[in-house]
């Protein structure tokens, strides 16, 4: 499925220090054999003004990224939202709004047993939400909401330094936001080099 690219810009207009969708940033460190070194979770509005934008530039890399290139669609079928399966955490991740630390790392030690590099990379997780206005007949954008997407924005990059967190290597947007609206069935992956498929490998979405 094509990715339309004013879906994404229309996100990434709410993802500013002084307009930010996001309420909740989870993440661990993970070594180079895939096991957690340490963790965080928190409300995104505690951190300073310099934490939430270096933040935001991280969650960015996904929806900025070149659609249909770096950025592709998957279509979720009933064999990846299997019962136990890591759409399903996925799913439960969002509907608890990153609440519950058990499911969270439950995400972690997945991915952590799935991906190896060989050097220290973080997990980043953030929970947003948008209230999409109503669109007029003219197509602008009027001051009522028409529905409210809520969703995650996972990453995978490198970790260098203390705790320092390069640019991702591959991200997640769920669910995927097309045509104005939440799309459910559809999640939207993000590889940093094209042909990559790490993430969707890792969660098993690949056709």
């Amino acid at each position: 499925m094509h990715i339309d690219r004013e879906d994404m810009l229309e996100l990434t207009r709410r993802m500013t220090v002084s307009r930010s969708c996001f309420s909740r940033i989870a993440g661990a460190y993970m070594d180079e054999e895939g096991f957690i070194d340490g963790s965080f979770n928190t409300h995104f509005l505690k951190l300073s003004g310099s934490e939430k934008e270096r933040n935001l530039n991280i969650a960015k890399t996904v929806p900025y990224s070149n659609t249909n290139v770096n950025l592709k669609n998957y279509r979720l079928d009933l064999g990846a939202r299997r019962p136990g399966g890591v759409i399903q955490l996925l799913e439960a991740l969002r509907q608890c709004e990153l609440k519950n630390d058990a499911l969270l790392y439950s995400l972690y030690e997945y991915i952590g047993e799935k991906y190896q590099p060989g050097y220290p990379y973080a997990i980043y997780l953030f929970f947003g939400s948008y209230d999409v206005p109503t669109k007029g007949k003219d197509k602008e954008n009027q001051w009522e909401s028409e529905e409210v997407y809520q969703f995650l924005i996972g990453t995978i990059g490198p970790v260098t330094g203390d705790y320092e967190v390069g640019r991702p290597e591959a991200g997640l947007l769920y669910p995927a936001f097309a045509n104005h609206s939440t799309d459910i069935d559809g999640i939207n992956i993000y590889q940093s080099e094209e042909g990559s498929h790490l993430f969707a490998e890792i969660l098993g979405v690949l056709a």
